[in-house]
């Protein structure tokens, strides 16, 4: 009679352990997500900011030109060019760095997820063994 008490309560705090598991890990998951979300707005918002910035130098220097009676033509234009394939890489690398940096955080949220899942399927052997070993 003993037996089923012990390996009642044993089912019972391995269900529990399972379940809380599972859980930590569904929050961690969701955890992670949000972040690579806010990462993503953040990006965009930093990209938006770059643009801004990019295209008041670029009116300031059209501007100076103008005033100073140098056209767009020649030397100018070709340092101007330059500048602009120049800032196109940075932004360019600077997007793959944010979307690299999301990434790794939706792949931590599927590790996070899957690494609940195995403990918790661990725990569910630990309990079958503990409850298989009360019973002897």
């Amino acid at each position: 009679m003993s037996f089923w008490i012990v390996g009642s309560l044993i089912a019972v705090s391995t269900g529990t352990q399972i379940y809380g598991q599972l859980e930590a890990g569904k929050d961690q998951e969701a955890a992670l997500k949000t972040q690579a979300e806010e990462e993503r707005v953040a990006a965009e918002s930093r990209e938006l900011e770059r643009q801004q910035k990019l295209n008041k130098a670029l009116a300031a220097n059209a501007v100076g030109m103008g005033m100073s009676g140098i056209k767009a033509e020649g030397t100018p234009a070709s340092i101007a060019l330059q500048s602009a394939k120049n800032i196109g890489l940075s932004e360019g690398m600077t997007k793959l760095s944010d979307r690299l940096a999301q990434a790794q955080l939706r792949r931590q949220a599927a590790t996070t997820a899957s690494a609940a899942k195995i403990g918790a399927a661990g725990t569910l052997l630990k309990g079958a063994t503990q409850i298989y070993q009360a019973s002897e």
